[in-house]
């Protein structure tokens, strides 16, 4: 399937959807700018790591997350212009095969923070081609909003790696991510229970 094949969603509509699933403390790392500040918004958990200021690390963070803690379901949510950015991530996830790491793309084939220029994305970059292409098989589109949950549930009962791209809108992200990266880090820290609280 390729993206003319999908609905264009909407950010915080697919992400309030993920975070509706999860009962288990999984990890989520939101990638930089309206991808976190949808995390934020859609349902804040000390569980979430929110990304300040550096694209393309929510996959290679996830990874370390996933390696780290491999009973733990790990997910990831990037935009298309920072995957873009960092695009090696793919295929050491593929090599590294983590059982629990899922990765979400949210794909609107612009820098949406930086002043909406288009990516690679919008009209020659297909994501889920490039993930198989790095060798992560488990890749796909959702084509709407029933088909992004079903391939939630497929990938939190896989014991592989699975991405799952999402065509959206470009509405902005519907809240703002508090910004003190100490906070964020030691929140996080404590709700994967590897430091206690300060």
């Amino acid at each position: 399937m390729t993206t003319r094949n999908t609905k264009v969603m909407n950010r915080f509509d697919v992400t309030s959807r993920l975070i509706a699933k999860l009962k288990h403390e999984e990890a989520v790392i939101g990638g930089i700018g309206n991808t976190n500040f949808d995390l934020w918004a859609a349902g804040h958990r000390p569980q979430n790591f929110y990304m300040l200021g550096s694209m393309g690390l929510a996959f290679p963070i996830a990874l370390g997350v996933a390696l780290a803690q491999p009973d733990r379901r790990v997910f990831a949510l990037e935009g298309d212009g920072s995957l873009l950015m960092q695009l090696g991530a793919l295929s050491t996830i593929a090599t590294l095969k983590p059982k629990n790491l899922i990765m979400v793309v949210m794909d609107n084939g612009i820098y949406q923070i930086t002043g909406a220029q288009p990516t690679p994305a919008a009209s020659v970059a297909d994501i889920v081609a490039i993930a198989i292409g790095s060798g992560l098989a488990n890749s796909a589109w959702a084509a709407d909003e029933e088909d992004f949950e079903r391939l939630v549930e497929a990938a939190m009962s896989a014991a592989e790696p699975h991405l799952i791209a999402v065509r959206i809108d470009d509405k902005p992200g519907v809240g703002t991510t508090r910004r003190d990266p100490v906070q964020i880090r030691e929140r996080f820290m404590h709700g994967l229970g590897v430091r206690e609280p300060l």
